[in-house]
């Protein structure tokens, strides 16, 4: 077990100051595993380089080790190139044991081979060379050993097969488990035991026949360092931990020690990087990554000074406004103006960026070619340390095409798709509101339903296209005779309803509908060829024929069927003896 070289917390040290240099233990690819193993024990090391013609080419560890089921004697006698861990990770010989220790985290490996400035292996480094060079007694000092313990021990019966043990302790990848002898008590299996058993050929035996004993302990409340100077005094690589009953909690190492101080390395290389100076190399760094984000992003970026002229804008800004760099900088942002909103948008627009240092928005933006195109706008104030405004950052992006997407979404959802008026979703909304409107202003309104004489007629003697083509010649022709804020919808097929908000007088309904019905009553032309239809209508009064727009539409359906009834081609009111059931 090396000495810790006493190296103080925050002082730069190499790896060529810590590694094991003396003995590069090597074997060959085709060296049995017994006989790795074998020189692995003999020379007390933790690992085997596997070298073939002078390269190295894998490395067996003691972890590697438990992957071997020796309670098959064949496989002993496997080459060690079967069961190896390849390619070799390196580190350079003059790389800072504070990176080498980001390095290990990061791998998850145990050992590295360092290499000098041509490549060439000059030496080892393990966990456990880390945890002892790198002045780490400041920190064991301050913490106590139940914060660095891992997790709960492995504790197997004495009993156990040392393949299962071997087999366990590599699913869990543990280096050690506590091994429960029984009225002899407690005691400890590590890698290394393991690999001395390959070694020696030994049959697969009971882990209790190969435990150390005792188990040397040291209690959770103990600070860290006593822990390590145990490790160093009895020349071993694990202790077990007891709580104040004198109860295991856990297994502790060098290892755990070194994972412990992670937040200390971390601190270190903060500092190293101070010390190096490297705040301006690292402010570049950032600022050509902000500029990469920049250029590819999909929206279009604009940053202006103070007094708002334009000093940098981004490849999507040239594409979405098609304005290039050079016609752009220097200009102010009303370079885009559409005209279309007025001062008050604008220093309401200010206000916000001054109060709360930022405004989002749509605006209506003009692009070099002319065309207007409505965009999503979110602009930033940029301060200083003292809080003063020195850039102003626009970002932006196109949303016409949504916009147009969503209002025919809602066309879909309101409109008859045929003829374009309003459907039956979007009549029912209006005619509870003009209900309201009416019950507010104490007026009346109207509901018309108007049903197409003989319409089917006209789909099964010239097809259905003409039969269309009425139906929209029919809307366009209703629409002439209604006003700005009358609705005319479609409910299906050849149904449709007026509705007649604020009318003064059944008598002004009188007139929408006989004038409706001499409408329709003029032949259409389609294809050149003239189709003649008639219409039956069915009039409700609000409030005389109900209050509530499904009364209201029940009551022009039955007005309709009675219009149709008396002979068709004419309207009727809807009267309390107007049968709900026609």
């Amino acid at each position: 077990m090396p000495e810790p070289k006493g190296t103080v917390m925050g002082q730069s040290l190499p790896l060529s100051k810590i590694m094991h240099s003396g003995l590069l233990l090597q074997c060959r690819p085709e060296t049995t595993v017994a006989e790795a193993a074998a020189r692995m024990s003999e020379h007390n090391v933790s690992s085997i380089l596997v070298s073939d013609g002078g390269n190295i080419v894998g490395i067996w560890t003691e972890h590697d080790a438990l992957a071997v089921d020796f309670s098959e004697p064949g496989r002993l006698e496997q080459p060690v190139s079967n069961v190896m861990s390849s390619p070799v990770l390196t580190l350079p010989y003059d790389m800072d044991i504070g990176e080498a220790a980001m390095a290990f985290r990061e791998s998850g490996k145990r050992h590295f081979l360092v290499v000098d400035q041509n490549e060439h292996p000059i030496g080892i480094v393990s966990q456990t060379d880390m945890a002892l060079n790198q002045g780490l007694e400041p920190y064991l000092r301050l913490r106590e050993v139940r914060a660095a313990i891992p997790h709960p021990p492995i504790v197997v019966r004495g009993e156990m097969p040392l393949s299962d043990v071997a087999r366990l302790m590599h699913r869990h990848h543990a280096d050690a488990v506590v091994v429960d002898c029984g009225p002899e008590g407690l005691g400890i299996l590590t890698e290394r035991d393991i690999v001395r058993l390959i070694g020696r050929h030994t049959s697969n035996t009971h882990a209790n026949l190969l435990a150390t004993r005792p188990l040397l302990t040291v209690n959770e409340n103990d600070p860290l360092i006593q822990a390590r100077d145990i490790l160093l005094e009895h020349r071993i690589r694990h202790l077990a931990v007891v709580n104040d009953d004198d109860e295991v909690t856990g297994l502790i190492g060098y290892n755990d020690m070194l994972s412990g101080a992670e937040q200390l390395y971390l601190n270190d290389l903060r500092q190293a990087l101070e010390q190096r100076d490297e705040a301006l190399a690292r402010s570049r760094r950032t600022l050509q990554l902000a500029e990469r984000v920049i250029e590819s992003s999909f929206e279009g970026i604009m940053i202006t000074d103070s007094n708002v002229k334009i000093e940098f804008v981004n490849p999507a800004f040239t594409y979405l406004t098609g304005y290039p760099p050079e016609e752009a900088i220097g200009k102010g942002p009303d370079l885009l103006s559409s005209g279309r909103h007025d001062s008050e948008f604008y220093q309401r627009m200010w206000q916000s960026l001054k109060t709360q240092g930022y405004w989002r928005g749509e605006i209506w933006n003009r692009r070099k070619t002319g065309e207007l195109y409505l965009e999503l706008l979110t602009i930033t104030a940029i301060t200083d340390d003292e809080g003063n405004t020195t850039h102003y950052a626009g970002l932006f992006t196109d949303i016409t095409q949504n916009r147009k997407n969503e209002e025919q979404i809602r066309q879909l959802a309101y409109y008859d798709a045929l003829t374009g008026v309003p459907n039956r979703r979007l009549l029912e909304d209006r005619l509870e509101h003009a209900i309201r409107h009416a019950h507010r202003k104490s007026c009346r309104l109207a509901v018309l339903f108007l049903d197409l004489d003989h319409f089917k007629t006209v789909n099964d003697t010239h097809g259905h296209a003409t039969g269309d083509e009425l139906l929209v010649q029919f809307t366009q022709r209703v629409g002439e005779c209604l006003r700005e804020d009358d609705t005319l919808a479609r409910l299906g097929g050849d149904e449709f309803i007026v509705l007649l908000p604020e009318i003064e007088e059944p008598e002004d309904v009188r007139i929408v509908a006989e004038r409706l019905i001499e409408l329709n009553g003029r032949p259409y032309q389609i294809d050149g060829e003239p189709v003649q239809v008639g219409s039956s209508i069915g009039v409700s009064i609000y409030p005389e024929d109900g209050c509530t727009a499904e009364e209201l539409l029940q009551g022009a359906d039955a007005a309709m069927y009675r219009s149709k009834r008396d002979g068709r081609n004419l309207y009727r009111l809807f009267t309390p003896d107007t049968p709900q059931s026609a």
